[in-house]
Order: C-alpha cells, then sequence, then structure tokens
C-alpha cells in the first residue's frame, strides 16, 4: 500500500498475530486510503474476532472507519469476559478441537462438534444457522464473512484451551448434565431401564445411571470418574458457582 500513512500499536494479547516489527510499539502503516480499519486489521494478520475496541486518536470508531492520513489507530484485545449478545451463549468447535468440546460437555456447556471434517464454509453457515461462536485454531476460518461469532483458540494444550474458553465467556457451568459424546442433555434413569446395555459387571458395582436423551449412551461413576472430577472441581474453583453442581456426579463408562 502506498497511500495515508497512519500510526498503529496493536495490544500485546495480539502481538501473536502480527509480524514482529509490529510487536514493538507504535510503528507507521501505509494503507490504500480506501480499505476500512476492519480489513487494515485483518490484513495485519489479526482476526476481527480477536479485535477488541479499535480507537483513532483516542477515540472509539466502528471497523468501517476508514483510516486518514497521520491518523493514531490502537487495536486493543477483546475485553474479558466477553458478552456475546442476540443468542444464549453456545459453541461451535472445528474438527481439530475434539478434546476441548468433551471438556466443555463435561461441564455442561452446549458444544456442538464433529470428529468429521465438513470444510470452513460448511461450519461458518452452521455457526450463522444456530448462533453459535465458532472455536477454533484456523485464522482463514475466522475471518470467513458468513460466520456469527468466532473467537481464536490461543493453545495447543486442552488444560489451556479449556481455561481460555472459560474465561474469555464466562459461560454458566452445569457439570454431569450433558453427554460427552454428542452433546444430548442427560437424564437420570434406573438400572432395570437400561440393564440390556450393561455388562454384568457394571450391573454388580453400580447403582446410580443416567442415559442420554439424544444417543441413549448410559453414564455411572467409574474408573475414570476421579480424573474426570478433577477437570470439574478445577474449573468450578476457578470460574464456577458451587451452585451449578449437581447432586448426581457421574461418568461415562
Amino acid at each position: 500500500m502506498n497511500g495515508p500513512e497512519i500510526h498503529l500499536s496493536v495490544a500485546p494479547e495480539l502481538h501473536l498475530f502480527v509480524a514482529a516489527e509490529r510487536r514493538g510499539g507504535r510503528t507507521v502503516l501505509a494503507t490504500d486510503g480506501a480499505s476500512t480499519l476492519g480489513h487494515v486489521v485483518e490484513s495485519l494478520g489479526i482476526p476481527l474476532t480477536e479485535a477488541g475496541r479499535l480507537l483513532v486518536d483516542g477515540r472509539d470508531v466502528p471497523a468501517s472507519h476508514i483510516p486518514a492520513a497521520g491518523e493514531s489507530v490502537e487495536v486493543r484485545a477483546v475485553r474479558r469476559p466477553q458478552q456475546v449478545a442476540g443468542a444464549p451463549l453456545r459453541f461451535l468447535l472445528d474438527v481439530h478441537l475434539g478434546t476441548l468440546a468433551r471438556r466443555l460437555r463435561l461441564l455442561g456447556v452446549d458444544a456442538a462438534y464433529s470428529s468429521e471434517d465438513i470444510g470452513d464454509p460448511a461450519l461458518a453457515a452452521y455457526s450463522a444457522r444456530e448462533q453459535r461462536v465458532l472455536l477454533s485454531r484456523d485464522r482463514g476460518l475466522l475471518r470467513r464473512r458468513e460466520l456469527w461469532a468466532g473467537a481464536y483458540v490461543y493453545s495447543d494444550r486442552p488444560k489451556d484451551q479449556l481455561d481460555d474458553v472459560l474465561s474469555r465467556f464466562a459461560p454458566a457451568l452445569a457439570p454431569w448434565t450433558r453427554c460427552v459424546a454428542c452433546n444430548g442433555e442427560l437424564k437420570d434413569t434406573t438400572k432395570d431401564s437400561v440393564s440390556g446395555l450393561l455388562e454384568d459387571g457394571t450391573q454388580r458395582s453400580y447403582d446410580v445411571f443416567a442415559q442420554c436423551t439424544a444417543c441413549e449412551r448410559v453414564y455411572w461413576s467409574g474408573a475414570h470418574h476421579s480424573s474426570l472430577q478433577t477437570i470439574v472441581d478445577d474449573a468450578l474453583r476457578a470460574y464456577g458457582d458451587t451452585q451449578t453442581q449437581t447432586q448426581t456426579q457421574r461418568q461415562a463408562s
């Protein structure tokens, strides 16, 4: 670009998206004089899902603002917890975030996910159709115009990913109420009603069961309960309300 020059500064939280020379503070950037500030921000590598307030000479402007010569532009990070208006808070995760999806579901958070890669256009359309926040580490996917709302997942470690999403969006937590396999809701059930789905050892050892209302998978406090309980306890301690805990705590077979 060889048009008007602006003075740009990018929040430290967004430095991973921009070239090294943009990370040291205020820098000069040439624009084309016609593109919006939103386009300029994206051209730097920052998905607009990650840009918070956009300030020009200290005043808030929309992404549609067209920068003029000499303006001082500040790109801030999204403020946490982030408010998502217009629909109940629920998520859609891309194919690479299966573990995060299961952990969100464990905590009772509505998290749609498929292990089949349906492609970027279909994911963005799904987000728009059901008004779900798309979680992804794919910057290109987060730039799709048809996307309803999205968020970049900053870590490749599941524990850190969960912390990132919970701290950013502060969803209500209701552990042990959602199927980790399909995202359906769980209901209490009797041993007799699910006996045909249980092995003999499970029937002898356990008495409290739940079943998914969607896929009919059966849940009980099995061998991996303690490790899942640790995930739940850590999340509730850091982000939750003890009132969100259900009286029956379960773990999938």
